[in-house]
Formats: structure tokens, C-alpha cells, sequence
């Protein structure tokens, strides 16, 4: 008895958007994929019709509903406030994992590197991108960088799960841990603890700096990645460019109940309506989507087609390249050679094999046991431009009290009181850290010092409670 079809929520987009989500679609109705397709409208005249997040209430409740999305890219309105639909999709729907292959096909495509097969994972919800920022003097302006816990245990579990299941031998994490001690530092400690886990998949760990420039040089000397946020956003892009086009790549975002599929590359409006666009990202992206809905005989049967039709130098404008290319094809003649392939393997291409293929059951992230948490002092952030910092801390010391005593002030991260450099550039923000005396803090102690800073006319703009935790800091030395 045939399986009824599994719903999925599609969007066209923008730009070049609906010309290649149709010829995706007219590709996966003919492999034979078992899908009903229920379309919303998202992008650029959603934003324009004052949403500000450009989708529409009933749009989730479809998103909701049928838990797997087609997306096309779309083109978000300059100025005016509009939020990146993308990252409200992932915050939204829990998509914490971000999958991007990054494949060359040498011969084919041109690139300098031929021997590249890389996959990498990107956290997708926390990071830089939660979005928190603010503007706290004239002159400074914060970003906060959240990781936690349980977001990078199951982005890292993730990634040695998706190793397991797809033969690949070796995991790197890319973390900036020797200058973010705690946040990189967490997530460089869970992928410690989960690879001991997996004895039988290789790992090692590299600063991001160093690890994007090999990636940029040598991408074959790696198998998968495993990163925050904001490094696999970057990185990625670099990755899938070197490896012959950003238009060919393809990428999932897959949270525990939902999932959402598309390309990496943006709308194009420039060569929009003119069926010049590469559909080959998107129909990647929804390769990814069938083996995600259980149709992993679709989805191999597409992929070997679509590689057929590399072999064959059937090309988009893209990749054609003269000499080496056979037909420099549009989108719609592109995705009929597909179609005519349904059924072919390359002859030197790996040929694709989506046969084990299914989607990852990861166990339930927890919570830990709660550690003592002991109040020890705190981090007061002043607008102060009066003068220079040994001013500034004769002047807060005597505001501290025997049982609160100012320690050090940094102003941009560097220690500048006491015994600071006057070659230290500084703006008017200061973080003036002041600790208990040999006992923890009383809360009404921390209320207290913020009432004599005000009346002594400080502008408080923030303030960071610092805690120990089992007795280990939970707060950063500084620099200086």
C-alpha cells in the first residue's frame, strides 16, 4: 500500500527565486517524490505589507502544521528595520543545526581544489546572532555573545551522530577559545567530552583564525567541521565558493521538529526573470529534504542525474566554461536535461548513495545539577568623560566601602587602573570592577554601591553581577 504523501510548506521568493523552486519542483515531481506541497508567501512584499519579519501569521501556522520547509531565497527591503527572516526562522522553530556540503567536481567545475569533500555544521541559534545589542555611551555600542550548555551539546552531538551515519572519519572544531576563555571555551570543553564518546571517529580541535586559512588553502585536508554560529556562517560561504560556486551549494537547518531546506545564495534580482539562474543549490537543498522525509531512493536517484548531466557538460551560465562545457543551458532546459537523466549514474563522478539514509534521533538535551552559586562582586559600566583613569579610581575607591572595594577599571577590555599605560586609547565606557573583601556579597551591598555612584552624578549604564560557581569564577580575567 503506497505511503500518503508527506506535506511540506514551499515558498517561491524573490528574485530568482520562483524560476528555480519551479524548476526544482518540476525535478522531484518527475524522480517521483511522494510530497503534497502547500505554498506561503514570504519575502520582500510581505516585508513591504508592514511585516517586519516579512511572514505572515497564517504562514507559520503552516510552517507549524507540515514541519518541513522548501524555501526559495528572498530579498529583504534596505533600512526600515526589517529582520532577517532566516534568523527568525531558526530562533523560532528550534532549527539549531545548519548542514553545509561543500563538494568540488573537478573536471566539471572549475576549482583549485579537486580533492575537496567537506561538510560542515554550524550552530544556528546562539552566538552573535541572538541579536542582543545595544548602544550604552556616545561612543560604544555591544553585541552580546550567548553560548550555552545545552545548545552546544546538541550541535556537537549532531555532528558525530551525522559522521556516524554518512562514513565520515574526522571531526575539527573551530572555537577562538584563547581569547574567549568561557564562551569558545565551553564549546571547545562539550566537543571534548561528547568525542570521547565516539572512539571510532577521529577529532581535533584549531583556532578559527588559522582553521579558515587552511580551509581557504587546503579544504581537502579536512572531512567535517563543527562550529559557533558566526565561524560556520563565514566560513561555509568560503568553503562552498572555492569549491567551484556559491550557486551550486545547498543547506538544511534541522531542529528537533522542524526542518527547513534551501540554497546559500541569495535572490539575485540583477539577472532575475531572465532564466539565466542556476537551480542547482536549491534542488541540492532539496535533495537534503527528501532524505530527511525518509525518500532517500528519490533523492539518490536526483543527485546521480544531476551529476549525469555534469559528466555531460550540460551547463548553466555559471559554470559554463568554453572549451570544456558542451551546452550552456537556462534554468528550465537545465532541470528537463535532469529530468531526462532520472534513472543514469555518472561514470566518473562518485555516484551517490542515499540508501542507509534517514533522519538523526538525538537524545533529549537535559539540565545539569545546579553548581553553588556564590555572589562575589561586580562589573559597573560608566559613560565617564571628566578626565583620566587614575582620576577616575581615587575617586570610585573612595565610593567602594571596606566589605565592596573597587579592584580594577578597564576601559575597551584593558586594565588602565591602577597601574595602567598611558599609551591606552580610551573612550568614554569604563568597566569598574569592585569585589567583596575575603566573604561573598550581600545583594543590598551591590544596590547600595549603585545609589552612591548615582549621587556622587556617575551614569551607570549597565552592570554584570560576578559569581563564583563551585568556587571557580564564572567571569573573565582581563587584559592588561
Amino acid at each position: 500500500m503506497n505511503k500518503s504523501p508527506t506535506p511540506i510548506t514551499v515558498a517561491y521568493g524573490d528574485g530568482i527565486g520562483p524560476e528555480i523552486m519551479q524548476a526544482t519542483l518540476d525535478i522531484l515531481k518527475a524522480a517521483g517524490a511522494n510530497i503534497f506541497i502547500e505554498e506561503i508567501e514570504i519575502g520582500e512584499q510581505v516585508y513591504l505589507r508592514g511585516q517586519t519579519n516579512g511572514i505572515e501569521v497564517s504562514a507559520w501556522e503552516s510552517l507549524r502544521r507540515n514541519k518541513v520547509f522548501l524555501k526559495a531565497p528572498i530579498t529583504t527591503p534596505q533600512g526600515g528595520g526589517y529582520k532577517s527572516l532566516n534568523v527568525s526562522m531558526r530562533k523560532a522553530l528550534g532549527l539549531f543545526a545548519n548542514i553545509r556540503p561543500c563538494v568540488a567536481y573537478s573536471h566539471y567545475v572549475t576549482t583549485k581544489h579537486p580533492d575537496m569533500d567537506l561538510v560542515i555544521i554550524r550552530e544556528n541559534e546562539e552566538d552573535l546572532y541572538a541579536g542582543i545589542e545595544h548602544r550604552q555611551t556616545e561612543e560604544v555600542f555591544q553585541c552580546l555573545k550567548l553560548i550555552t550548555r545545552p545548545g552546544c551539546e546538541r550541535i556537537v552531538r549532531y555532528a558525530f551522530e551525522y559522521a556516524k551515519q554518512n562514513n565520515r572519519k574526522r571531526i575539527t572544531c573551530f572555537v577562538k577559545d584563547n581569547i574567549m576563555k568561557l564562551t569558545d571555551g565551553l564549546f571547545h570543553q562539550v566537543f571534548k567530552e561528547i568525542a570521547a564518546e565516539y572512539p571510532d571517529i577521529q577529532h581535533d580541535s584549531m583556532i578559527v583564525d588559522i582553521g579558515a586559512a587552511r580551509v581557504a588553502d587546503t579544504p581537502e585536508a579536512f572531512d567535517m567541521i563543527v562550529m559557533p554560529n558566526l565561524y560556520g556562517d563565514i566560513i561555509s560561504d568560503v568553503a562552498a565558493q572555492i569549491a567551484g560556486s556559491l550557486g551550486m551549494a545547498g543547506s538544511s537547518n534541522i531542529g528537533d521538529r522542524c526542518a527547513m531546506f534551501e540554497a546559500i545564495h541569495g535572490s539575485a534580482p540583477d539577472i532575475a526573470g531572465k532564466n539565466i539562474a542556476n537551480p542547482s543549490g536549491l534542488l541540492h537543498g532539496a535533495i537534503q529534504m527528501l532524505v530527511h522525509i525518509g525518500q532517500g531512493d528519490i533523492a539518490e536517484k536526483i543527485h546521480n542525474a544531476w551529476l549525469t548531466c555534469l559528466e555531460q557538460g550540460l551547463h548553466t551560465a555559471d559554470i559554463y566554461k568554453e572549451g570544456e562545457s558542451k551546452i550552456k543551458l537556462g534554468t528550465k532546459e537545465f532541470a528537463a536535461e535532469v529530468i531526462r537523466n532520472l534513472g543514469e549514474q555518472p561514470i566518473k563522478l562518485p555516484v551517490a548513495n542515499y540508501n542507509d539514509a534517514k533522519p538523526l534521533n538525538l537524545p533529549v538535551i537535559g539540565h545539569r545539577p545546579a553548581k553553588t552559586k556564590e555572589l562575589v562582586g561586580i562589573d559597573v559600566f560608566l559613560q565617564w568623560q571628566q578626565g583620566k583613569p587614575m582620576e577616575l579610581g581615587e575617586t570610585l575607591s573612595r565610593i567602594g566601602t571596606n566589605m565592596l572595594s573597587l579592584q580594577l577599571i578597564t576601559n575597551r577590555g584593558v586594565k588602565v587602573w591602577p597601574q595602567g599605560f598611558p599609551e591606552t586609547y580610551c573612550v568614554d565606557h569604563w568597566r569598574c570592577r569592585f569585589m567583596g573583601v575575603e566573604r561573598a556579597v550581600d545583594f543590598a551591598e551591590l544596590l547600595a554601591l549603585q545609589t552612591r555612584l548615582h549621587d556622587a552624578g556617575f551614569d551607570v549604564v549597565k552592570t554584570e553581577n560576578l559569581y563564583n560557581f563551585d568556587g571557580e569564577p564564572g567571569y573573565a580575567a582581563v587584559h592588561g
